[in-house]
């Protein structure tokens, strides 16, 4: 199975959404990454070293735009309409995702609405993979987070790249998870054959 190469035009943003650093979801991720050809670029942010404030919902407030993004909020953006895929890296908290994964993705509503940006439009036919630890062998306990971003791509017609998890407690235990490893070799060949986009959502949903 080849790697994927720059010639398919790729760009990957990593987005790690976890509270402590270098932690099994962090390890996971970078494993994955490994399989993509040395050409292809990378980018990995930590979203604790970027916080965001907390999003105010001002739809419905005067003519509803959001104003132009600055500090940290326009550095996530820019990093996100460059990107044609974003890798959500999340711990599973709570059957979803991190904190302050959600709060970047609540910004991404904000997005929709900030003049000039074209926030939809620019995400249309993007890639959103997701990647996770969780602390029991369920593997069902991940399906609100997965859910989460599925519906997300689905909305702003992304393609959706699918979720690969592991099941591991304890800084480190996901380097004993053999069957996890082996799938995070696999889990970006489909990025090779890019696909149809996401079929668009049912009229009427909003985030």
């Amino acid at each position: 199975m080849g790697r994927i190469s720059k010639a398919d035009q790729r760009n990957f943003l990593f987005l790690l959404g976890s509270a402590r650093r270098n932690g099994n979801t962090e390890t996971l991720a970078r494993h994955a990454a490994a399989q993509l050809a040395p050409d292809v670029p990378q980018r990995w942010l930590r979203l604790s070293d970027h916080p965001l404030p907390a999003f105010q919902d001002i739809r419905h407030e005067g003519d509803g735009r959001y104003p132009e993004p600055a500090g940290n909020e326009r550095l996530l953006l820019t990093a996100t309409l460059a990107a044609s895929d974003v890798v959500i890296a999340s711990p599973l908290y709570w059957y979803s995702v991190s904190a302050s994964t959600k709060l970047y993705l609540d910004y991404w509503s904000g997005w929709l609405r900030v003049p000039g940006v074209d926030f939809k439009a620019e995400m249309r036919g993007k890639t959103l993979w997701a990647i996770t630890s969780y602390s029991r062998s369920e593997p069902a306990l991940a399906e609100p987070l997965a859910g989460t971003l599925r519906l997300t791509a689905k909305f702003l017609n992304m393609r959706w790249g699918g979720l690969l998890l592991s099941s591991s407690n304890r800084p480190g235990d996901v380097l004993a998870n053999t069957e996890a490893l082996a799938q995070a070799k696999r889990f970006f060949a489909p990025a090779a054959a890019p696909g149809p986009a996401a079929p668009a959502p049912a009229e009427g949903v909003s985030p």
